[in-house]
């Protein structure tokens, strides 16, 4: 039992200094999800139909194919910051947090790469 007051327990040690960057990079991934999701809505509706040979063929250019990996990394990668909030917030239980939060990275590192890989594939192969 400590005869300090609440106030007294935190005033010194300063500010962690990581609040405002993990702030800054879920609001930078959140603008750059609303435009890429604006052009992925965009390029599907100016398709002329959404079968497997249309999209595949729409897939396969450079660009598109560079702009759906950064599509699907920037989501995997927003994902995992909104993810890691809550975690941090709502498990308390030191353990378990760690244990949640190496999961949650792991998992969103292995799709993000598997949707990138998948639109590689796609470009390298070409539509079938």
């Amino acid at each position: 039992m400590s005869l300090r007051s609440p106030l007294g327990l935190v005033l010194g040690r300063g500010a962690a200094k990581e609040g405002v960057h993990h702030w800054w990079l879920q609001r930078l991934t959140s603008v750059a999800l609303v435009l890429l999701t604006i052009w992925f809505v965009l390029a599907l509706l100016n398709l002329p139909d959404l079968s497997y040979p249309t999209v595949t063929l729409w897939m396969s250019g450079t660009i598109t194919a560079l702009l759906l990996i950064l599509f699907v990394v920037t989501a995997a990668w927003h994902s995992q910051l909104g993810l890691r909030v809550i975690i941090e917030d709502y498990v308390h239980a030191r353990g378990v947090r760690t244990a949640l939060l190496m999961l949650s990275t792991f998992v969103h590192v292995l799709l993000g790469g598997a949707g990138a890989l998948s639109v590689l594939q796609v470009l390298f192969r070409g539509a079938t």
